[in-house]
């Protein structure tokens, strides 16, 4: 027999004493589960019956198997222990909800003379009330999983079987009381929300996440008793590494994915929340409308004239002024406070920065000189130019450093501007934001998750409309320029909020409506001015790019890339950079999407339409890796250029909540998508790009990034 499958037969330890406890206690579950059965059927019974021994299986795996012989030899060995006692079996066992079957499987005289007073006693309803307390739960659970992770608890337990035993109990029961508020096995009524389940589990991941990186990216042994013990030909620090793999990759995939289903059951329940448009439009055509939007429209312009006072400061400043980025406002508010916030506002209301752009305004100035009779060419009515100009936005920015360079800053700025004022000065229907602005193609793209978008407030007072002023205008207010037909349009794509449409509706029957966030994904209906999006692969590509350039502007940043860049700089020559950086940029931002959708689609066997509806999948996870990445600058930066560069101890668990939220809209939109094919098989190859996406932005995040906008 071979040595290796020997040494793991011999190692099961079979001790009589756990053997017999795990199936006395399975015997009075499946006898309570009998007599159950017989007073009430349901469905569930047989998936509670599995869960329940399941859950009793993975015990008997962590104590008696291989695993707990080898724990000492290999930290992975022991982290997979750790796995099962925590995040496996405690949720499989309440799954089982084994209060009533436990209770009716165990002598009636038993339970009624003995149990019965201890069970009725009021103080000891209380103690379990405060101990089954999410936020206790979750303390307890975190202490305990941080404090047997120090090395000093850590190796004592490893030397002695007491405290490894003390260790085991403390992780399973800690598993259980934590993994109750989730499960919520009764019996009674559930004591707390489904919904605060969502943050509950998040902030475990963040905490699993913090030890894992730990043990993933540490570069000396966190536990110097795996060095003395040489096992097998793997080094205590690759060992090491494996076991943090194990516990963040499943770790994070045991928390989100109930975070997952958590979310969709609270977003795709019951019929209210499912069509929360519906409803209120529903709401609104029975009562008053609500508050008019008209009144904010007409500060629209205020907004836009100090919006354009900041970008001529701006210019003036990177004109003019120092070129120490840090010191000057060209190389600190395009870069790091305008960006953070119009991403922040974008997951907020909308594209609020579309709202007051300044450039629109002087646009709209010039056409008082200029015809603006053209159409745009026809060959150019598409995304592509956009999508083009976004990928040269992405390469510049690295390649000639924008972002320190204030007198670059200032002509893209005015660049912007003449820009503007020369297209729509000489082509109608605003094509300058709908076909030409990268900017506004990001902030389009984006906006499809925001939880707001301009949209009628009752559809049957736009059936019985006959003038459609909201497109067409009127002699006071002109129409939508960007053929936006209300009626028909649906979600945010195109819409610069301008609120023309408002001014123009004589109803005042349009107005700023809640939407979940990232509803608009989930169906393909006909949309004004846009088609359906199965239908448009430059939008595909668009929101490929605004996902994946989430990545690759965040990963330029790092150490790890700019010593690669700085490697090849060195090799090719001294005006090399440029094309270094052009490399990244294409291999991140064309060439890696553009496989990824290719396989994702063979092992579909999908058509093209499909695959482009599961790409638009993709953008939540995209717009929250913006979101943090552009918090982390926002936030290191805001004490200005004199501030210590210290990053706050906060700020990483809000980056890597932002990243958690993305995944799980990310999951549930592919999820919706399939569900409509009626082949649910066709989210798993997505699910799985959207899980490399995460893992890689998280990496990301845990490196040492630039603190740009600092004098450091």
């Amino acid at each position: 027999m071979d040595p290796v499958a020997n040494s793991i037969l011999l190692s099961w330890r079979l001790d009589p004493r756990v053997i017999a406890a795990l199936c006395l206690i399975a015997v009075v579950y499946v006898r309570g589960w009998i007599r159950s059965r017989r007073l009430i059927r349901t469905d569930k019974d047989f998936a509670r019956l599995a869960a329940f021994l399941g859950g009793l299986l993975l015990l008997f795996v962590a104590l008696e198997s291989p695993l707990d012989a080898f724990d000492t030899l290999f930290l992975s060995a022991h982290m997979t222990q750790h796995l099962l006692l925590m995040m496996f079996a405690p949720p499989l066992v309440l799954l089982g909800h084994p209060l009533l079957p436990v209770l009716r499987g165990l002598p009636k005289r038993f339970v009624k003379e003995c149990l019965g007073p201890f069970l009725t006693w009021p103080a000891l309803r209380r103690i379990f009330s405060a101990l089954s307390f999410p936020a206790v739960t979750w303390l307890l659970f975190a202490c305990s999983t941080i404090f047997w992770h120090l090395r000093g608890p850590y190796q004592l337990a490893v030397v002695s079987p007491f405290w490894h035993g003390l260790q085991h109990a403390s992780f399973f029961w800690t598993g259980i009381l934590f993994w109750w508020p989730v499960i919520q096995p009764g019996p009674g009524r559930p004591r707390w929300p489904r919904w605060v389940a969502i943050p509950y589990l998040l902030f475990a991941d963040l905490v699993n996440t913090a030890i894992s990186a730990c043990f993933v990216f540490g570069s000396q042994l966190l536990y110097p008793y795996y060095g003395t013990i040489r096992a097998s030909h793997v080094s205590p620090l690759d060992d090491q590494v494996l076991a943090g793999l194990i516990m963040w990759v499943p770790g994070s995939i045991v928390y989100l994915v109930p975070a997952f289903v958590m979310t969709m059951s609270v977003i795709a329940g019951p019929q209210w929340t499912r069509d929360r448009v519906e409803v209120r439009r529903m709401r609104a055509s029975a009562r008053q409308p609500g508050r008019s939007l008209k009144p904010a429209a007409k500060w629209r312009r205020l907004a836009q004239s100090a919006m354009l006072l900041l970008a001529i400061a701006i210019m003036a400043d990177g004109f003019f002024g120092t070129q120490i980025a840090p010191l000057n406002l060209a190389g600190v508010l395009p870069w790091i406070h305008w960006r953070a916030f119009s991403i922040l506002a974008l997951l907020v209301v909308g594209n609020l920065f579309c709202m007051a752009c300044p450039f629109t305004l002087v646009s709209d100035w010039g056409r008082r000189a200029l015809p603006a009779r053209l159409r745009w060419p026809r060959q150019l009515r598409s995304k592509w130019l956009a999508a083009v100009l976004f990928v040269l936005y992405l390469w510049a920015y690295e390649a000639f450093g924008l972002w320190d360079s204030p007198w670059l800053t200032a002509w893209v700025v005015a660049g912007y501007f003449i820009a503007a004022l020369v297209i729509d000065g000489l082509f109608r229907g605003a094509s300058f934001c709908k076909y030409v602005c990268p900017i506004g193609q990001f902030h389009f793209v984006s906006s499809l998750v925001s939880p707001r978008e301009i949209a009628v407030k009752r559809p049957e007072v736009c059936k019985s409309c006959r003038t459609h002023d909201c497109i067409r205008g009127n002699t006071q207010h002109r129409g939508c320029e960007l053929y936006l037909f209300q009626p028909k349009k649906a979600g945010n794509l195109d819409c610069t909020f301008c609120l023309d449409c408002v001014q123009a509706c004589p109803q005042d029957n349009v107005g700023l409506i809640g939407i979940t966030p990232a509803k608009s994904l989930t169906t393909d209906p006909y949309r004004s001015s846009i088609g359906r999006l199965s239908k448009r692969t430059d939008l595909a590509a668009l929101a490929l790019l605004v996902t994946f350039g989430a990545f690759v502007n965040a990963a330029g940043m790092i150490q790890p890339v700019m010593r690669w860049e700085h490697a090849w700089h060195a090799r090719l020559g001294p005006h090399a950079m440029p094309l270094v950086v052009g490399a990244f940029v294409s291999i991140g931002t064309v060439l890696l999407p553009l496989v990824a959708v290719t396989i994702c689609r063979l092992l579909n066997r999908s058509s093209a339409d499909v695959a482009r509806r599961f790409v638009f999948a993709l953008i939540p996870i995209g717009v929250s890796m913006w979101a943090a990445h552009l918090l982390y600058h926002l936030v290191t930066g805001w004490a200005g250029p004199w501030g210590v560069p210290v990053a706050p101890d906060w700020l990483s668990s809000a980056q890597i909540l932002l990243l958690d939220a993305g995944l799980l809209t990310t999951l549930y939109v592919a999820w919706r998508i399939a569900s409509q094919y009626a082949r649910c098989v066709l989210v798993a190859p997505w699910a799985v790009l959207a899980c490399a996406l995460y893992a890689a932005g998280i990496w990301i995040l845990l490196q040492p990034m630039q603190m740009r906008g600092m004098m450091h």
